[in-house]
């Protein structure tokens, strides 16, 4: 009976604890996300707030600018009755505040100004509206940007928040309208971004509005090719399966040599290369190519059984890309399915590197598994392509890629340069500036690149004068460079031209950021600019094969005023770039095609391999660079 009481007793006592206890509560925090918070955590973190002090805001708005969906503002704020001089107690932020007064907070960064007393009262900061929700664009609504103040007095915190202020300069209301876009696997989101300054309250809200929501799988559109449905697809599919099975009861040609590609429609990059010197140093061989535009792009059913045909009777089997119609069929025993793959190097991780992370494979994949030989430009870059594509590194065959033999033949540069000089005349006395970045995104439905980090403005004020601007976009980028009107004389979009290699000839720069384009611009010792203001965020779901900051061969820049001053001030490190192109080119001869369809006229014959034993050099007796000793060890 005496433990029954008890037991009685500690159930009233924890039930009147539960019941007292503070319960845990839901806040709004940055980027609109619910925070759920601990009360004891809470008291812990809370400012001590001063509650008998207060102070009026003085504040000015010294510069602001609106690029695309990235707004940036410079300007004062300061107490009046609390001078200070340590930027330590000194905090200041933007508000966004919706319809519903849920709030999002954006940090400044503290600055300091020529002004009596108040000697931190400066600050700076932008907003990329774009990704500002998780990533993503600003939700739909209408938000008013504030000003908040925090400073720390001897009572404790002082805690206000205000309208913006005057803008310095600015007599009159502003008004300024940009889109957003949003690029997923099964939704394509475009919205509309408007910014509003009263001038008379001193005010500025911003706006988002959602123009369209599309899924990609869906609804496509292209005025160049016809696209095939989901399901045609997937029956030319099965149907490609079963006559590759037919006819693969007939002998393969031993002559017979297929290119294959579903992201060209005309003879160019390493096919040209091998196709031109198959002409004239094996004649005996016979070509035939089956080329699409797009893995998308509609074949007929004689195609899909042309196809079959030859896949199943070619003695080799080319390709230059991704080709997923090809990855579920069993290579025949005498037939060679040859990548000779679009890209040099190795830089940003890709296939089976990448299983685990955001868009990687699935290591069920069958996905470029059945290549029977591989080309790279370098035995230290082969187990890096092993891994990739999932097959025995005995299959990488370090034999060089054919495209980059343009940048041993003068003659062939400098009818290229004559060409481009008529089909580009803009060019003509002016210095060139090549971007080429690569795409954001998971892969092609949701591929995208941030425009808004291009400062349009900036970059035409500082540089028109010498130079022109192109814009290589690459060929899955959704979104487009929007280039106001009155900048066209200096920034020019040149997506459409195939050829990037073409357009690197004439490059006396080359502003990049995680592309493979590196490796071939190295081959011409001219300055490159890597401009990376989303590194951070580009490596959450992409990794690189080595070190970033100690592998790229030119400067770093990770804001718009560091690309200013790196592509002003242009420099090349050239013990560093020598280093890079030794280890990634084994052969800087010019005759990679050549060696390529040698070992086609001999079927692969095997090369003797060099046994050094000293570990500063590769397998091959090449010099091995210090980021290039990390990588190896790292992955060991």
């Amino acid at each position: 009976m005496l433990q029954g009481l008890r037991r009685t007793a500690r159930r009233v006592r924890n039930a009147f604890r539960r019941k007292n206890r503070p319960q845990k509560t839901a806040v709004v925090g940055e980027n609109n996300k619910e925070i759920i918070v601990d009360p004891i955590q809470q008291v812990i973190s809370t400012p001590h707030l001063a509650m008998d002090v207060d102070s009026l805001i003085k504040r000015q708005v010294t510069n602001i600018d609106f690029n695309n969906s990235y707004f940036s503002i410079e300007g004062m704020a300061w107490f009046e009755s609390f001078p200070e001089k340590d930027p330590e107690k000194i905090v200041k932020s933007l508000v966004l505040i919706n319809e519903d007064g849920r709030e999002t907070v954006i940090a400044l960064n503290n600055s300091k100004v020529d002004l009596p007393g108040y000697p931190q009262a400066g600050y700076y900061g932008s907003i990329n509206f774009s990704k500002i929700n998780n990533g993503g664009p600003l939700d739909p609504g209408r938000y008013e940007i504030r000003l908040r103040m925090r400073q720390y007095l001897s009572q404790g915190w002082l805690i206000r928040q205000t309208s913006l202020g005057q803008i310095k300069n600015t007599h009159k209301n502003l008004n300024y309208t940009t889109k957003m876009t949003s690029y997923s696997a099964q939704s394509n989101k475009t919205y509309s971004l408007i910014f509003e300054y009263n001038l008379a309250e001193q005010s500025m809200h911003v706006s988002s509005h959602k123009l369209s929501d599309i899924n990609p799988l869906e609804n496509e559109f292209t005025s160049d090719y016809e696209l095939d449905s989901a399901v045609g697809r997937r029956l030319k599919r099965t149907a490609l399966h079963w006559w590759y099975r037919w006819y693969s009861l007939r002998p393969i040609k031993s002559n017979k040599v297929s290119f294959v590609s579903d992201s060209r429609t005309s003879i160019s990059g390493n096919f040209e290369f091998i196709y031109e010197d198959m002409q004239k140093e094996a004649p005996e061989l016979q070509a035939s190519f089956y080329l699409k535009p797009n893995i998308k792009a509609k074949k007929s059913w004689h195609e899909v059984r042309t196809l079959a045909k030859a896949l199943a009777t070619s003695r080799f089997i080319i390709l230059d890309d991704f080709y997923p119609l090809i990855y579920p069929l069993k290579i025949r025993d005498n037939a060679d399915l040859i990548q000779v793959w679009h890209a040099v190097g190795a830089f940003k991780t890709f296939g089976y590197s990448r299983v685990g992370m955001p868009g990687g494979p699935k290591l069920t994949s069958l996905n470029h598994r059945n290549y029977t030989k591989v080309l790279v430009s370098a035995t230290s870059i082969a187990p890096k392509y092993a891994e990739g594509f999932g097959i025995d590194p005995e299959n990488v065959l370090p034999l060089g890629i054919p495209r980059t033999d343009i940048f041993f033949d003068t003659a062939k540069q400098d009818s290229i340069k004559t060409r481009l000089k008529e089909e580009l005349p803009f060019i003509n006395g002016k210095k060139v500036i090549l971007f080429a970045p690569t795409f954001r995104g998971n892969g092609q439905q949701s591929a995208d690149y941030p425009f808004e980090t291009l400062n349009f403005k900036k970059l035409y004020d500082s540089l028109h004068e010498d130079y022109v601007f192109l814009l290589k976009i690459h060929p899955f980028v959704q979104n487009k460079p929007t280039i106001p009107y009155e900048y066209t004389d200096f920034f020019y979009d040149v997506s459409d031209y195939r050829e990037i290699n073409d357009l690197l000839l004439i490059a006396d720069q080359l502003i990049t950021d995680y592309s493979s384009v590196c490796f071939e611009y190295a081959l011409l010792k001219r300055p490159m600019v890597f401009f990376a203001p989303d590194l951070a965020e580009y490596m959450k779901s992409r990794s690189f094969y080595y070190d970033y900051f100690d592998f790229i061969p030119g400067q770093l820049a990770e804001s718009m005023d560091e690309l200013l001053y790196q592509l002003e001030n242009p420099t090349v490190d050239k013990p560093k770039l020598d280093a890079f192109v030794d280890y990634f080119f084994d052969d800087l001869d010019g005759k990679s095609t050549q060696r390529f369809v040698h070992a086609l006229k001999s079927n692969f014959g095997e090369d003797d391999k060099l046994d050094l034993e000293d570990e500063r050099y590769s397998e091959d007796g090449k010099y091995i660079p210090e980021w290039g000793k990390k990588a190896e060890q790292s992955r060991k």
